[in-house]
């Protein structure tokens, strides 16, 4: 069971020779941190000034990163990864708008994909973020407990709204649906949401998942406590777990307005909390759904044997491994290969508006010690072993 994630010819089974190539030159780039921060100043400023980079860029990182984009345009990855039986979590990676009718074309897109999953048994889930259905600064004003004007009502109304329109459309149609986790400064008000629509529509099994960021160190308690209201109540709890994604951002803005950083103190700490999280849900499958949404291979080697141990089957309902497209291939068509319930994270939308999504992606890999040498180390396998 240790050495499953060392086998590239399943891992990268689906890669002609071209794209192997690809993603190696991709990941030699990624590995090199001020060769990041130049090609990342020099992308906003192509994109900004309108320049004709769309097709470079299109070619190259968001072909590797991403589905497509639109629905239809990703259909021929989803086929193609399905025929590994790796699922696909069709993600509209468009940063979130402070104008109505952005938020109300993201609410659009979100149904049109939930019609579109219903279709299609190799995309089992749906996502959205929800500064995608409501501003930033209204979640954060509700968040902080401040009193909203009665403009803010009403467009709270609106904001809570679309959160249930999407809700009582994935019961519907009985899609599971995730829910992105965000900034610590936002996101008191949307899980308070996420819970009321839980609270909803998770009565008989968990069709709307929330996300616990688990290097944040309050994560475990509040999952705690969701617990006993979920068993009070009569609610399913459905979670996605990962370990986050504005470590810096929280840090930098915890110091300079003085108070105590969410984040844990250390890597090892956020390991801690992300396996203790994963094994507290193993313990209470009868309760809650479990995405674990991880590319630390010693995580999902401890969420396996744990699967092992309580006698789980490895196409448990309630068990998920999710990676990200372009990603930790060797992490999900090894588990796909062993018949675990895996899905990629496929990003999709227009290439200039999903540009932020690609940034954040090269510039985590950066900062993430090891997770590049390992990709690099295990494509420079797989060419050894095809002799390219």
């Amino acid at each position: 069971m240790r050495s499953i994630f060392e086998n590239t010819a399943t891992a990268f089974a689906l890669k002609t020779d071209a794209e192997l190539e690809r993603a190696y030159f991709l990941f030699k780039m990624i590995a090199n941190e001020p060769l990041v921060k130049i090609g990342t100043a020099m992308t906003n400023f192509a994109i900004k000034a309108h320049l004709p980079v769309e097709g470079l860029i299109r070619a190259t990182v968001f072909d590797h990163f991403c589905g497509g984009i639109n629905e239809k345009d990703c259909l021929p990855v989803v086929d193609k990864l399905y025929t590994k039986g790796v699922s696909s979590v069709l993600d509209y990676s468009v940063e979130g708008k402070d104008d109505e009718d952005p938020l109300d074309n993201a609410l659009q897109t979100i149904l049109n994909v939930l019609d579109f999953v219903k279709e299609k048994e190799a995309i089992p889930f749906a996502v959205f973020k929800p500064s995608g259905y409501g501003r930033f600064a209204l979640f954060q004003k509700i968040s902080e407990g401040k009193a909203l004007t009665d403009k803010e009502e009403q467009e709270w109304k609106r904001v809570v709204g679309r959160f249930d329109k999407t809700c009582k459309k994935a019961y519907d149609l009985d899609v599971a649906l995730l829910v992105d986790g965000e900034e610590s400064w936002m996101q008191d008000a949307a899980d308070k949401l996420v819970e009321d629509m839980m609270r909803k529509y998770n009565k008989e099994k968990a069709v709307v998942f929330n996300t616990l960021q688990l290097y944040r160190w309050d994560r475990f308690e509040y999952l705690q406590e969701l617990h006993t209201k979920a068993k009070q109540d009569g609610f399913k709890i459905g979670m996605k777990i990962v370990r986050g994604a504005y470590m810096e951002k929280e840090n930098d803005r915890a110091k300079d307005k003085g108070y105590m950083s969410p984040i844990c103190g250390s890597k090892q700490a956020t390991d801690k909390n992300f396996d203790m999280v994963a094994a507290y849900m193993i313990d209470n499958l009868d309760d809650m759904s479990i995405f674990a949404g991880t590319h630390n291979e010693e995580s999902c080697y401890k969420l396996l044997e744990l699967m092992e141990q309580k006698n789980i089957s490895a196409d448990n309902v309630g068990v998920w491994f999710g990676q990200l497209y372009g990603m930790s291939d060797h992490i999900s068509f090894n588990l796909a290969a062993k018949g675990y319930n895996v899905a990629k994270y496929l990003p999709f939308g227009p290439v200039r508006d999903v540009m932020p999504y690609l940034i954040r992606r090269a510039e985590e890999n950066t900062s993430v010690a090891g997770q590049t040498t390992r990709e690099l180390n295990l494509l420079k396998e797989e060419r050894k072993r095809r002799k390219i």
